[in-house]
């Protein structure tokens, strides 16, 4: 898919496009002095929780603007890219005509939200987690055990097990797992 569509995108006169897996991504990006970075965050080779704001690590501040690729009805998704810096949001399935200009505003340094987007950028500010409760349950969702998590995140297991009391409850879960599962619908983690 990104090669088709850089294809497609580099047929316009006022583009110069260049694909990049997400794993070349960092490394490629100061070489490439680009304007627009365009990123799909639900595709298969796609990042991974904070991997967004890692990759914004590798992006000179002020010459290169970070458009979203994404669908609609997970404000978690959107949250992540928002918090990340992002300053474009194009649904997957919106026209080429409608993601080249979204490619053009954030070139020009303008914020572009799709309007399919706009319902689920405004409730992406209503999610209930914090950046450390996504951590620990992002890692959750992967089958880390309590212990895991604790070492990874250099935390006690009782700050873990509370953290994931935290999730519980502001998520409105059953348990543990019900909390990956409305999480994950919701494109939190």
């Amino acid at each position: 898919m990104r090669s088709g569509l850089a294809a497609l995108l580099n047929k316009a006169p006022d583009m110069e496009v260049r694909d990049v897996p997400w794993s070349n991504a960092p490394g490629r990006l100061r070489s490439l002095r680009a304007d627009v970075c365009v990123v799909d965050l639900d595709g298969p080779e796609g990042p991974e929780g904070g991997s967004v704001a890692e990759l914004c690590r590798h992006m000179p501040k002020a010459d290169c603007g970070l458009l979203v690729l994404a669908t609609p009805g997970r404000p978690g998704v959107l949250r992540r890219a928002y918090d990340a810096h992002a300053l474009g949001f194009v649904n997957k399935d919106a026209t080429p005509q409608k993601l080249m200009e979204g490619i053009r505003n954030v070139a020009a340094g303008r914020r572009y939200v799709d309007e399919s987007l706009a319902h689920d950028l405004l409730r992406a500010a209503d999610m209930p987690l914090t950046a450390r409760e996504l951590s620990v349950l992002s890692l959750a969702a992967r089958g880390a055990t309590v212990s895991e998590i604790a070492g990874r995140l250099h935390l006690s297991c009782g700050t873990i097990r509370n953290y994931m009391s935290a999730i519980t409850r502001k998520t409105g879960a059953r348990n543990r797992v019900d909390a990956i599962r409305i999480s994950q619908g919701a494109g939190w983690v």
